[in-house]
């Protein structure tokens, strides 16, 4: 039997691989999504370690539930990223166990360091002010910003109107410069 080559499939043609068992096709799934799905779950959840679990979660669903993706309703990657987003709230629900950072200080003399440690502190700024913004608001950024999804696609994922995630777009700009605001950032 000759094997076909995954990577030229249409997104049905992928799926419908899926469906019937073919982990290669499943492998160039997850290589293909991989990263944006890490990415926009470390975004909307704010750490590293849960975004491997919701991920890991979303594709151990789309291999048991690749039968319920249909083209006709959304585009493959849209339907990867509800799956995800739908994963980060019940995660963020779920009750969490208490967790300490240890911090230690590194002096470096170069300006090159200096203005990486500026730039790394000013992201995190950023992330812990994103992590503040209500749920909705900051999965439209994170859809939108991040993750460059069109607004038709990230409305699609968030199950509203373009022109509700619009306004939850706006909304969450307005409170994001403000939270940004009262750390000195703008």
């Amino acid at each position: 039997m000759q094997e076909t080559r995954v990577e030229s499939h249409t997104d049905e043609m992928l799926m419908k691989d899926i469906q019937a068992g073919n982990q290669q096709a499943f492998q160039y799934l997850v290589n293909q999504n991989l990263a944006s799905l890490h990415g926009f779950a470390q975004r909307m959840l704010g750490s590293n370690s849960d975004a491997e679990d919701v991920v890991q979660e979303t594709f151990l669903r789309v291999w048991n539930k690749a039968h319920t993706w249909k083209a006709d309703k959304a585009k493959l990657s849209t339907w990867l990223h509800r799956i995800t987003h739908n994963l980060c709230v019940d995660w963020q629900r779920k009750p969490k166990l208490q967790t300490v950072t240890l911090t230690y200080d590194v002096e470096e003399d170069t300006e090159h360091s200096t203005n990486s440690l500026q730039r790394e502190e000013t992201a995190q700024t950023v992330e812990r002010a994103l992590q503040q913004l209500p749920e909705r608001q900051r999965s439209a950024i994170v859809l939108c910003y991040y993750q460059g999804m069109s607004n038709r696609d990230a409305a699609q994922v968030l199950n509203v109107s373009v022109t509700a995630l619009e306004s939850l777009l706006a909304r969450g700009r307005r409170s994001l410069k403000a939270l940004l605001s009262e750390q000195g950032l703008s």
